[in-house]
């Protein structure tokens, strides 16, 4: 969107290739609604942004599984009418699951299993996709570069400090856009801005061999404390997640508190994949027969708000100290849609000005459960 408005656009990506943390290291889930029954605006806007995802990057996404939902019974946020009913009323397709699927859950905690529609994206196919579409827009990438700071500059433009093995550099820019997820807060912070609120989660993906029962479906139990077995496509694996075992410890960027470094809390920790798996086969006894492999560790960015609703809406703020400059965050890999359609209703884009595209060190989406 940007290169097809202005004359020049600098991507600048902290790790040494792009879409490799946070656009990484998450569940692969293509969000079609489902996931969000407390938060209808999010479910719809999921719903929309599937279908153009799918239109635009369905050589990147692995729709060959089946995908079942559980309503966990008496301890749900949801129930199973609930549940159905909100499908209905956001158009979401949902089924009752074939009765040999049923039969592996426990009746006694399982109130109902519905085979629903929803895919999983393939990250490593997605960043070859993006590399050649950024070659082909002739937007410019540095990599192993860190956005260091940012500045008032000339007029209405800004100065950027950039670092990488070279050291330090200073650049022109007259928009900078603040998309670096789990460290948004630590450039305004050096630039001398306003802290935006937010938590942040280290968390644990567990990669895992599925049982052989489920035949590779994909098994998702709401709403609460329950557990998610995805499709990892560029692993060639599934991704074993719990929403009370994933975090590993929080904490919150808040005005005027220190700052946490991130990169401190990504150091070696214990996995918890046992609990996870003792907790899921309370609800599905096959899960027993998961093979623990590997995890992804990432720090997870949400909005405190969400925390009430469970909703994922994005952040775009202007910094009230530097105009020029605009924070945005998204959860989930659709908010790149609801990301654009913002900025193109907010900025206003002028064909000729330089662009400074800051991009993340935790790549869109957030790790997710």
């Amino acid at each position: 969107m940007l290169r097809a408005t202005q004359r020049r656009v600098l991507l600048v990506e902290r790790e040494a290739q792009l879409l490799a943390r946070a656009s990484l290291r998450n569940q692969a889930r293509v969000h079609n609604g489902y996931h969000y029954p407390r938060s209808l605006l999010t479910s719809l806007r999921s719903r929309l942004n599937y279908a153009r995802f799918l239109a635009e990057y369905g050589d990147c996404v692995d729709q060959s599984f089946p995908h079942y939902y559980a309503i966990a019974r008496g301890t749900s946020k949801v129930t199973a009418a609930q549940f159905s009913e909100f499908c209905r009323r956001i158009g979401a397709p949902l089924a009752p699951a074939p009765r040999a699927v049923q039969k592996l859950f426990d009746g006694a905690r399982i109130d109902a299993v519905f085979e629903v529609r929803e895919c999983a994206f393939d990250a490593a196919r997605l960043r070859s996709r993006v590399e050649r579409e950024l070659a082909a827009a002739r937007v410019t990438v540095a990599l192993e570069t860190d956005a260091v700071r940012i500045a008032e500059g000339a007029g209405e433009s800004m100065r950027v400090t950039l670092a990488d093995r070279r050291g330090e550099r200073t650049l022109s820019a007259g928009m900078v856009l603040n998309c670096t997820y789990s460290r948004l807060n630590r450039l305004l912070a050096r630039s001398g801005a306003g802290v935006i609120p937010a938590k942040h989660e280290l968390t644990e993906l567990a990669l895992v061999e599925p049982p052989p029962e489920l035949g590779g479906a994909a098994v998702t139990v709401m709403d609460g404390p329950f557990f998610s077995l995805m499709p990892y496509p560029s692993r060639g694996l599934f991704t074993l997640s719990h929403v009370r075992y994933t975090p590993h410890a929080s904490w919150h960027d808040r005005p005027g508190e220190a700052e946490v470094d991130a990169d401190a809390q990504l150091a070696a920790r214990a996995t918890r994949f046992v609990h996870m798996v003792r907790d899921a086969q309370r609800y599905l006894p096959v899960m027993r027969g998961a093979r623990y492999v590997d995890s992804l560790w990432e720090v997870k960015t949400v909005m405190p708000r969400s925390e009430q609703d469970d909703s994922r809406p994005i952040l775009l703020q202007r910094s009230p100290a530097f105009p020029q400059c605009f924070t945005v965050l998204g959860a989930k890999i659709d908010s790149v849609y609801d990301v654009e359609d913002a900025l193109r209703e907010a900025l206003g884009l002028d064909a000729t000005r330089d662009v400074r595209v800051l991009t993340p060190v935790t790549a869109l989406p957030a790790v997710g459960a």
